[in-house]
Parts: C-alpha cells; sequence; structure tokens
C-alpha cells in the first residue's frame, strides 16, 4: 500500500499541475453534468485504499472544476489563493490542529494573534480592537451584529444573551438601500427580521447618501439604534461616506457596523484609502480573506472595537472545555464555531507573503486593470454603467436578453468567466477583477473575447 508521505505529496502534485494549467486552460468547465456519474457510484460495502481514493476522486472531478484560481475568472469577488497561502493551507492540513485556544492548538492561536495585529495594521483599525477569524463575510456581519446587539440592548438595560429579544426594547436598524444581502440575512438569523431595516438612499454610484442618513435617524427619538455601512457596493464598489456617516451616528448615540467584505481592503493601498477615510470610527466590521487578500475559501474576519462585548456576543463556556472559562478571550471566543479549522496560517502566510506594500500593490494592480477592462468594452461599444472606483465594472450591451445572451455565451466560450446582476433595473455583465495572478494580457484577451461575442450576437439578429 502506497505510504502517507507518498499519498500526501502525489495529492500535492496533483494540486500544482492543475495550479499550473490555469493560465492558459478553458476557465469554464466542459459540462455542468460532466462530473456527474463518476461521483455518483454506489456506497461500496468495503473500504478503498486511499490510493484509489485520490485517484477516484481526481477522474471524478475532471471537466467539472471552475478555473476560480486562474487569472481570467471576474465572475465574483474572490481571488485565486496565493502561493504561500495555499502551500500554508497545505500544511495546515496535515497537521490538522483544532483552533479553538490556546490548549487546543498554541500554534494557531498565536498565528491568529499575529495575523489580526497585521491585517488591523493594514486596514487602518484600531489596535486595540479584537479579531475573529471567521468563515466569511456572511459570520463576520452576523459576528459584527451580534456585538452590535449586545451593546445597544445592554445600553438600555437589558440583557439578550440571557433574556432574548422578546419583551426588549425596539432595537432600530438603519442600512443603506444597497446594502449586501448578507446584511438581511445576518437581522434574520439574529431574531430583527428584515422588516426592521430602515432603508437610507443612495447616490448614483450605490454609496449611502449621508444627508439621508441624518433624516432617517433625526426622524425617531433616540433609543437603541444599529447603523450599518458598507465599503465595496457588491456592483459598483463604491464606499459609503464613512466619517460623515460615522459622525450622523454618534450624534445619536449608534452602534456602527461596516460590511466591508472586499471593500475594506482599500484600506491597504495609499491610492484608495480615501474611500475608507473615516473607517477607525465605527464600532465593528466584517471583512474577507478569500476575496482580495488571496487567501483559500473559509476564511474572513470579524473585528470589534471592544473585545468584552465581542466575546459576550458570542462565546460560550463549558465544564468539560479546558481554558473555556471566560478569563480571558481568543480564537473561538471571537466566532460562532467551536471545533474550528486553523484558518489563521493561510493568513499568516499570505500577509508574510505580500506584506503591506505586496498588499497595496495587489489592490492597486486590480483596480488599474479594472479600469483598464472597462476602457476595452467601452471602445468596442459597451456602456459602462457605474464609476469604477475599485475592481468593479458593469457593461451594458443593448436590451437586457441581448446582454443575458452575452453573459452565457462568454462562460461557455472559456476564455473567462464574467457573471450577470441586475443594478438600476438592467442587466449587466458584473466583472469583478480580484486575482494576484491577472495581467494586463489576461484582461486584453477577455475584452477581446467578450466584444468578439458581443459583434456575433449584433450579427444574428440583423434581418
Amino acid at each position: 500500500m502506497e505510504s502517507y508521505s507518498d499519498l500526501l505529496q502525489r495529492a500535492a502534485s496533483v494540486a500544482a499541475c492543475y495550479r499550473a494549467s490555469l493560465a492558459e486552460g478553458r476557465v469554464s468547465t466542459t459540462g455542468v453534468d460532466a462530473p456527474g456519474p463518476a461521483f455518483a457510484r454506489p456506497l461500496p460495502a468495503g473500504p478503498t485504499a486511499p490510493g484509489d481514493v485520490l485517484d477516484a476522486l481526481v477522474a471524478a472531478a475532471e471537466g467539472g472544476l471552475v478555473a476560480t484560481a486562474g487569472p481570467r475568472f471576474f465572475g465574483f469577488v474572490i481571488g485565486g489563493s496565493l502561493p504561500g497561502a495555499t502551500a500554508a493551507e497545505i500544511v495546515a492540513a496535515g497537521w490538522d490542529q483544532c483552533a479553538f485556544n490556546a490548549v487546543t492548538s498554541p500554534a494557531a492561536a498565536m498565528a491568529e494573534t499575529v495575523a489580526g495585529g497585521w491585517l488591523k495594521e493594514l486596514l487602518g483599525l484600531p489596535a486595540q480592537a479584537s479579531v475573529g477569524f471567521v468563515t466569511g463575510a456572511q459570520a463576520a456581519n452576523t459576528v459584527g451584529l451580534a456585538a452590535a446587539r449586545h451593546a445597544v440592548l445592554a445600553q438600555a438595560g437589558w440583557d439578550v444573551e440571557a433574556r432574548g429579544l422578546a419583551g426588549a426594547p425596539v432595537v432600530r436598524v438603519v442600512a443603506g438601500e444597497e446594502r449586501h444581502a448578507t446584511i438581511d440575512r445576518s437581522l434574520r438569523l439574529l431574531g430583527f427580521g428584515t422588516a426592521a431595516v430602515e432603508p437610507v438612499a443612495a447616490d448614483a454610484n450605490g454609496a449611502m447618501d449621508a444627508d439621508h442618513l441624518a433624516l432617517v435617524l433625526g426622524a425617531v427619538p433616540p433609543g437603541p439604534t444599529i447603523v450599518c455601512l458598507q465599503t465595496g457596493n457588491v456592483n459598483t464598489g463604491a464606499c459609503d461616506p464613512l466619517r460623515r456617516a460615522c459622525e450622523a451616528a454618534r450624534r445619536h448615540g449608534a452602534w456602527v457596523h461596516v460590511d466591508g467584505a472586499f471593500g475594506l481592503w482599500a484600506a491597504a493601498s495609499p491610492t484608495t484609502r480615501h474611500l475608507v477615510e473615516g473607517i477607525d470610527l465605527a464600532d465593528s466590521w466584517g471583512c474577507d480573506g478569500h476575496k482580495w487578500l488571496n487567501v483559500p475559501y473559509d476564511s474572513g474576519y470579524a473585528f470589534c472595537t471592544d473585545p468584552g462585548t465581542h466575546a459576550r456576543a458570542v462565546s460560550y463556556t463549558a465544564a468539560y472545555l479546558v481554558g473555556s472559562d471566560g478569563t480571558s478571550a481568543g480564537c473561538a471566543d471571537f466566532t460562532l464555531e467551536s471545533s474550528r479549522r486553523a484558518r489563521g496560517f493561510a493568513t499568516w502566510a499570505a500577509l508574510l507573503e505580500l506584506g503591506a506594500d505586496g498588499v497595496a500593490d495587489l489592490v492597486e494592480r486590480n483596480c488599474a486593470l479594472a479600469r483598464r477592462f472597462a476602457r476595452g468594452l467601452a471602445a468596442g461599444g459597451a456602456d459602462i454603467a457605474n464609476e469604477v472606483v475599485l475592481n468593479q465594472v458593469l457593461a451594458g450591451f443593448g436590451d437586457d436578453a441581448r446582454t443575458d445572451r452575452i453573459i452565457d455565451a462568454v462562460q461557455r466560450d472559456g476564455t473567462c468567466w464574467v457573471g450577470g446582476t441586475t443594478w438600476r433595473g438592467r442587466r449587466l455583465v458584473r466583472v469583478s477583477v480580484s486575482s494576484w495572478s491577472t495581467t494586463e494580457e489576461d484582461v486584453d484577451r477577455s475584452v477581446d473575447a467578450i466584444l468578439r461575442i458581443s459583434a456575433s450576437s449584433a450579427a444574428e439578429m440583423r434581418p
């Protein structure tokens, strides 16, 4: 039987060969149904040798892998994981650490502590803020809003962790009309419900109107209030005016949570930092690592300016959990998980690989490439629907039906992968430039492919 060492080395080789193919290979799959029959085998009665399991997995996945880790995937704000972060993830899987606390894995706890400090430094967040290494922006927003719920109700004399929301003082939730859907999902999970949202109008590019926020806040007497702001509109990349919004919220005693899934990374670059000026005035923040930091999936960060509030909102203790006596918070105390994989290793490795200047360069290059994408599409007749302030481009090609046909054809073509969205009542091509490996040549190849398909679509429509 193949040794454990040989098996893991062969698995790493499979991963490396796949990564090497991404620069020139198809981005889309050869067919969404291709892997089905190979995976859908009867459950065997007896064991299978680990080496045969690996072979079967690789064979079953053939034709069904989308090159999201490659340089021409622009469908969502997700970056292909960096080489150092990928290597760290492979080693972390081998180490198989439970990152519950410093007792279960001192190394995992220290990696999170140090990487968390680096993140706060890069993102311009308060040094005393706590950091929870969560699964992504959804978990980060849920944790941040749980901390907000605790804080505003505690101020009103209500222990929400013990008494729940039944009979509690009403909590106002004020958020932009173009907030991300994860905010609404978090509000559902936390018992507020989506109907609790008091929407604030957005400007022409999707950022919150700070004057309207002040009007909304002033329409009701002071009381428990949570204001949700955003950096990085999911369609346009627009960032809310944080300083003005935070100052308005402060005047009404509100807690401010910032959904910074990808836009928070603007703080890491001198060229985009002005977009998030005032970020340090908020109370909690959510951010993704598997977006612009380019670490493997299942990686996000929940920050809170008051570590005590953060821990009281989401932590728990149990007699059998060594080190969970509540005397010091860390790791799982800032997340919604107990049996946590050690995702801090990959973040630590990515930040060490890039350094502060490398993170800034990654953000700046992706923004420049997004502008190049927009210029190329516009020169070919596309209508660019947004102001390209970060890494997001929205492009229209006439009526909605034609735009959808172009999106479908681009995805099937395989040169690149772009998604579609509906914004301000229009169907649009949505381009997100987020990968460390994307080059100007990748953008130009992708623009050429989209315009070629657009021209073909126009020709087919002529009588």
